[in-house]
């Protein structure tokens, strides 16, 4: 895994479907997961490229700017956490395009064919100054902003799927060990 700063600066807009008019430059499927949701401790398994990764996130409370902290966990992991957490994880198909000012925009589709189906994008930036002088470009179909308005993914699990499951005492996987790799 790349070496990234501890703050995530990002904002988002929730969007009626793939952005218009704009080259994509990558794809990946996800699923997710949330141990926590605050503040957020998360699992995602992450296929992109004909590979799978699998991350534990921890995530700080906020909008524009959130601490955040990944590593990457082994399979099993992850799979031990998913039981752990004894609820359906979300799935995000991910997008990724290049904007006219050369940012990235991660357009999402969340729970595709599900009830609670949307989309969203978020791009993320280097400081607090260059997210707030970001002007979207127009036409490109970014809906309502919602950086400010408390929207994430950990909101939205607590919507969908409430409270994770914790196994009884002394069972399941409450024992498990996270062992980095492992």
């Amino acid at each position: 895994m790349s070496a990234k700063q501890p703050y995530e600066i990002e904002r988002k807009w929730l969007m009626d479907g793939w952005p218009a008019g704009l080259a994509e430059t990558g794809r990946a499927r996800m699923r997710q997961g949330y141990i926590a949701t605050a503040p957020a401790v998360r699992i995602r398994e992450i296929e992109e490229g004909g590979r799978r990764t699998f991350v534990l996130c921890f995530k700080s409370a906020g909008t524009l700017v959130r601490r955040e902290i990944e590593t990457d966990i082994g399979e099993e992991t992850f799979r031990a956490l998913e039981d752990f957490i004894g609820k359906p994880l979300v799935t995000k198909e991910l997008r990724t395009y290049r904007l006219p000012g050369g940012e990235t925009l991660e357009a999402n589709r969340v729970d595709a064919g599900l009830p609670t189906e949307f989309y969203y994008a978020e791009v993320e930036f280097p400081t607090v100054e260059a997210a707030r002088a970001f002007v979207p470009p127009a036409g490109v179909g970014l809906g309502q902003e919602q950086t400010e308005t408390g929207f994430s993914m950990s909101a939205y699990w607590l919507h969908t799927r409430g409270e994770p499951e914790q196994p009884p005492a002394g069972g399941g996987t409450a024992g498990v060990i996270l062992r980095g790799k492992g």
